[in-house]
């Protein structure tokens, strides 16, 4: 039982930081996928160079994080992407990793399009989703029994948490310490991801 604990939507000052505390107490890394905009906001981009400071990935999730991917455009879909890698710049790793906005958690034709995968497949970009959404966005709380439960029915689960300022990331703790109860062992980064929640890979179609 294998789980790539990943966070959207950040950084966020106030709560990122602790996020990273967290972790650091327990020696795990983890993968934040950051919107470009947030990074502009006071204090944030210091956030994501800890994240990488400190070993964890850092990886693109639009500029914006306003419009799937699967609606734009051509200038749009470039802008949300390469506008929010300009952004991010150097933070990223040698592999630039991409996770489209799901609006929800919710994987359909809106999440990417053709035009949007053509233009990941010509930047050479790995394409990561999820199979783990336990939606701490809405049950700050109750999110943490619900991804236990999760994560116990996957042989290799990609948790979705976020890193904002709902209260959730307030029990990131309870959360860690009772899925290492639970016999779970949270991969580094460095393993990369399972092929069932991978569409790209340096640009090639996973699946």
């Amino acid at each position: 039982m294998r789980v790539s604990l990943t966070f959207d939507n950040g950084p966020t000052v106030g709560v990122t930081d602790r996020v990273l505390d967290v972790l650091g107490e327990r020696g795990l890394r983890a993968s934040f996928f950051v919107v470009g905009s947030q990074l502009e906001r006071p204090g944030a981009r210091a956030l994501a160079e800890r994240a990488v400071a400190e070993g964890h990935l850092v990886g693109n999730h639009s500029r914006t994080h306003t419009v799937q991917l699967g609606v734009l455009d051509d200038e749009r879909i470039a802008d949300e992407i390469d506008g929010a890698a300009a952004l991010i710049g150097p933070l990223a790793g040698a592999e630039r990793w991409f996770r489209p906005f799901g609006g929800g958690g919710i994987i359909d034709e809106r999440l990417l399009g053709e035009r949007a995968l053509a233009h990941l497949r010509q930047g050479g970009w790995s394409v990561v989703t999820w199979n783990s959404v336990p939606r701490d966005w809405e049950e700050p709380i109750r999110y943490v029994d619900r991804c236990r439960q999760e994560v116990a029915a996957l042989d290799w689960a990609v948790v979705v948490l976020h890193d904002l300022p709902t209260g959730a990331m307030d029990h990131l703790g309870r959360l860690l310490d009772g899925l290492a109860a639970d016999g779970a062992e949270l991969v580094d980064p460095d393993a990369g991801f399972p092929d069932d929640c991978l569409v790209l890979r340096h640009g090639r179609p996973v699946r």
